[in-house]
């Protein structure tokens, strides 16, 4: 099965019928996903004045993203997306509030540590439900990749104005002002998403919904290889995206961190477009490890400056491979999730994603603290080569899939 597409199918898809609304609301909702837990990271190591606590806190909202997503998938799969997103997003404004009353009056850290896991648990899965409204919107086929693909680059410029907006909020007259921002800004954009009438009218295939494995998605053996492999893309993120910041204040410029983790974001854009015209390699079950390995490799290249250009500069090299591995995690889930289950399939992705960038996250300001940056960056390659020798191990569940589902698309044309 073909997994590449050409220009001219992006824009058929982001003009296809009923997906113009969707699109821009989803776009609002999304535009923070990159900066909430930054900000949380930020804000609450201003008030502690400790990256390892600041550290604990931001992987805890992401565990609870983890299991959000998940849950929140598997319900938006049999009921739509409309009326749980409604529910979530009253319970996000009460938790975020409930962290800044307990970050400002100065409240025991393991509280904060549980409220950032109430935030991440109900942050709304905005992204999980628009890759899956593409399934109904357009059929399979290289404009229905290219609609994929336009989800992985357009998170991708998330990541390069999420980290800036933190970054920059952080620095004024109240620190929590990054948090609160990026929360309404998500809040506004999922009820718009919710309430579109492409949305509402979202109705579950009956067919589908048969009975199914406590497992859901992950029942699957090639969905949890695909699950693997966003594991191994959120753990080397998770490092960086603490030894950075950590960097940029051992440089005097504690400001700079989130505009630095902006660089590598425009490169994966840039870099991303043109992947998805043509992909490599073009076999999804070598792509997932090949990909993981070479972005781990390139994490090495953090290890040599020792100025903030020249951590420019590298970030800038490192971030070309980050939207291939995203676009390839979303076109893999067609080839290997169980029918019914796209949208739990897409929160395992999330799921596995931001467990990783818990693991890295903390594990990364346990190092910056006691050890510097340079250990951080070193673990992150060295974790992303193991993790990605592991998917290699796991490649043939992949292979598997695909030459199902190729089986399948191959009866369906010849039936009609």
């Amino acid at each position: 099965m073909s997994q590449s597409a050409s220009l001219s199918d992006y824009r058929t898809a982001l003009t296809t019928p009923g997906a113009k609304l969707p699109v821009l609301a989803s776009a609002l909702a999304r535009l923070p996903v990159a900066m909430i837990g930054l900000a949380l990271l930020l804000y609450v190591q201003r008030a502690t004045d400790s990256f390892a606590i600041a550290g604990l806190t931001s992987a805890a909202a992401l565990i609870g993203v983890s299991v959000g997503s998940v849950v929140q998938g598997r319900i938006m799969d049999r009921v739509g997306p409309t009326r749980p997103m409604c529910v979530i997003a009253g319970l996000t404004l009460a938790f975020v509030g409930g962290e800044v009353w307990a970050v400002e009056t100065h409240q025991a850290e393991w509280l904060m540590v549980l409220l950032a896991f109430g935030i991440g648990l109900t942050e709304m899965s905005v992204g999980s439900a628009s890759r899956s409204l593409w399934v109904r919107l357009v059929p399979p086929g290289p404009v229905r990749q290219a609609a994929y693909a336009y989800e992985a680059i357009s998170m991708e410029v998330f990541f390069i104005l999420g980290p800036g907006l933190a970054g920059v909020m952080t620095t004024l007259p109240w620190a929590g002002t990054g948090l609160v921002a990026g929360t309404l800004a998500m809040v506004v954009g999922g009820l718009a998403f919710a309430l579109t009438p492409t949305v509402r009218s979202w109705r579950p295939n009956r067919d589908e919904l048969r009975p199914q494995s406590l497992l859901g998605a992950l029942a699957s053996p090639g969905m949890r290889t695909v699950a693997l492999a966003a594991l191994g893309f959120g753990v080397t993120i998770g490092f960086v995206e603490v030894a950075v910041p950590a960097f940029a204040t051992e440089a005097g410029a504690p400001s700079a961190g989130g505009l630095l983790l902006s660089l590598w974001s425009v490169s994966s854009v840039v870099f991303g477009v043109l992947y998805g015209v043509r992909p490599w390699p073009r076999a999804m079950h070598l792509r997932l490890p090949v990909l993981l390995a070479g972005f781990a490799l390139l994490l090495l290249l953090l290890v040599l400056p020792s100025t903030m250009f020249g951590l420019a500069l590298a970030l800038l090299a490192v971030g070309i491979l980050i939207t291939p591995q995203s676009t390839a995690h979303s076109a893999a889930i067609e080839l290997v999730a169980p029918a019914g289950t796209t949208t739990e399939a897409f929160g395992w992705v999330i799921t596995s994603v931001t467990l990783g960038l818990a693991i890295g996250q903390s594990t990364s300001g346990q190092l910056v603290q006691n050890y510097g940056t340079t250990w951080s960056f070193l673990a992150a390659a060295v974790a992303g080569l193991v993790i990605a020798a592991l998917v290699w191990a796991f490649r043939g569940t992949v292979k598997q899939s695909t030459l199902t589902t190729a089986a399948l698309v191959s009866v369906e044309e010849k039936l009609g």
